[in-house]
Order: C-alpha cells, then sequence, then structure tokens
C-alpha cells in the first residue's frame, strides 16, 4: 500500500503508508522549529495528502534557512533527515527555496560550542546533493 501527496490532481509523492505517515508526521513536528504552518494536510481519508505549494515551500525555506544557518550537528542531522524529500516535493510543484540561493548569516539560537565549523555554502551542497538523490528515489 502507499499514500500520495498531492497538489490537486499533480502527484508530488507516493510513497509506502509508513514513510508517508512519518513524512506528514514529521512536517507537523518541524511546525515550531520552522515558524509557520506546514501545508501538508491531514491524511484525506483516501490515502492521499493534500499539500498547499506555497504554504508548503515557504515552510521549507524556513527550515531550509534554519539548516544552513546553524552550526550545531544534532540540529543539522534532523533538519538533513527531512529536508531533502521536502525540497523534491517543493521543485516537483513548481515552486523554489530562495534560502539555496541566498547569503545566509549565522544564527545564534541553536550553537554548538562543541563544534566549530559554519559553511552554509558546504552545507548547501551537501543538502542539493543529498535531494538529487532522494529524487531518483522518491516515486511519483
Amino acid at each position: 500500500m502507499s499514500q500520495y501527496f498531492k497538489v490537486g490532481e499533480l502527484v508530488l509523492w507516493n510513497p509506502s503508508n509508513t514513510v508517508a505517515q512519518l513524512f506528514a508526521r514529521v512536517s507537523e513536528a518541524m511546525v515550531p522549529v520552522a515558524g509557520c504552518p506546514s501545508g501538508v494536510g491531514p491524511d484525506t481519508g483516501r490515502d492521499e495528502y493534500e499539500v498547499d505549494p506555497d504554504i508548503f515551500a515557504a515552510f521549507v525555506d524556513a527550515l531550509t534557512t534554519r539548516y544552513l544557518s546553524t552550526n550545531h550537528p544534532t540540529l543539522t542531522a534532523m533538519l538533513e533527515g527531512y529536508l531533502p524529500a521536502a525540497l523534491v516535493m517543493v521543485q516537483r510543484s513548481g515552486r523554489d527555496v530562495p534560502a539555496l540561493g541566498r547569503p545566509v548569516a549565522r544564527d545564534n539560537r541553536d550553537i554548538s560550542l562543541s563544534r566549530d565549523a559554519f559553511d552554509p555554502d558546504g552545507d548547501r551542497q551537501r543538502l542539493l546533493d543529498l535531494a538529487e538523490r532522494h529524487a531518483r528515489a522518491m516515486p511519483r
């Protein structure tokens, strides 16, 4: 069995039930981190999640900004588990993630004192590479 993430009739992704449910739940868990709604609707009861593409793109942009602006390895790892698939869905919806193309300043909310590295350009490339790999494994 599988479930769909859709914008109207446009299928963004058709993962297995477990993966779909986990993605939807993680989306909601990330709302406080992003500071805005996710745009991923609840399961419609027809094995579908309706996605508001503009709200979802803004949500993913906010999370991408957090990812690029932190040096905290745990936060980075948690966001890295979610963002590649989300970036693919934004791209498939015809939207953009502006944070991937603009300069990012260091955010003082989540600082790791044991990790000195702050490399938004390297982190941006890593995220794009992960999204590219995910795209090949994300059926529609």
